[in-house]
């Protein structure tokens, strides 16, 4: 039975009876309305880790003007039982004081990879994630972290800050997890109309061309990007915020695909935005 935790204090007694028994801690963070992405990641804790710790919160400081936060789905409840069901041993729950108490005004911002992809559409989200993310390191303390490859650009942007700031966790990425028809889990998929939800499932069909393209020796990165841009734009619902392609793991821009890549695209159908992503092997035929 997962333990309920609500304050910082309660959640640091809990970190020091696991330590002083000489258990590790594995630390999903989530914004819930949980889904099968976020069991994964259970799953993997569970795996790697003697004792799992997933927050819950939704992090007001990501969003940005006229963004989703009063609208992003809240589903305590049910978010519970999935921990529960995963065999989570905490479930961190603060209300929003807790972590942005009266007066706070620290900010942790990681440069360099976050000008690009979602941060140059969204230009305050990666400060707010770096900076509650480093709250939960601080308090929760785990050995591992563990992030889906969904969010491929946030996992580049939190392993450079445990880097730069000498930080204790692993961060572990989880490969995504998709629906039986290729769209990758998501708690906006909630969003969607049924007729754009299928509409969406272009996303998925354009990285799949990308990944066929590659293994068939195609090293140009401007006729992937062209393939996958104009299968996506088949579908007459879709808003291409961007589809493009850079070195992974470290955001460079390539002339050719000689090495690991990131294929990222994100996409509007109606008001919900939906990202995917692809991690490209160049032939080596």
């Amino acid at each position: 039975m997962a333990t309920i935790v609500e304050t910082v204090a309660a959640m640091r007694v809990l970190v020091a009876e696991a330590r002083q028994a000489g258990k590790s801690i594995g630390f999903v963070p989530t914004m819930g309305a949980l889904h099968a992405g976020h069991l994964a990641l259970m799953q993997q804790a569970k795996k790697n880790c003697d004792i799992v710790v997933v927050s819950i919160f939704v992090n007001p400081t990501q969003f940005g003007p006229n963004e989703d936060f009063t609208a992003y789905p809240r589903t305590w409840a049910e978010d519970l039982a999935v921990c529960r069901s995963a065999g989570v041993d905490a479930v961190f729950h603060p209300p929003a004081r807790e972590l942005y108490p009266d007066g706070w005004g620290t900010w942790v911002e990681v440069t360099g990879v976050t000008d690009k992809l979602c941060g140059r559409s969204r230009p305050t989200h990666f400060r707010g994630v770096a900076t509650v993310v480093t709250k939960l390191f601080n308090i929760v303390q785990p050995d591992q972290a563990f992030f889906g490859q969904k969010d491929a650009q946030q996992v580049i942007v939190l392993r450079k800050m445990v880097r730069d700031l000498n930080m204790v966790p692993e961060i572990v990425m989880v490969p995504i997890v998709r629906d039986e028809d290729g769209l990758a889990k998501s708690s906006r998929n909630a969003y969607l109309s049924s007729e754009q939800r299928q509409a969406a499932l272009v996303l998925s069909q354009g990285l799949a061309k990308a990944r066929e393209m590659a293994a068939a020796g195609e090293q140009e990165p401007a006729a992937i990007r062209e393939a996958v841009l104009s299968h996506i734009q088949s579908a007459p619902q879709a808003n291409v915020d961007y589809v493009e392609l850079y070195s992974f793991p470290d955001l460079a821009e390539i002339a050719v695909l000689n090495q690991d890549v990131l294929l990222a695209v994100a996409v509007r159908f109606g008001a919900t935005r939906l990202i995917d992503n692809i991690i490209l092997t160049p032939s080596r035929t």
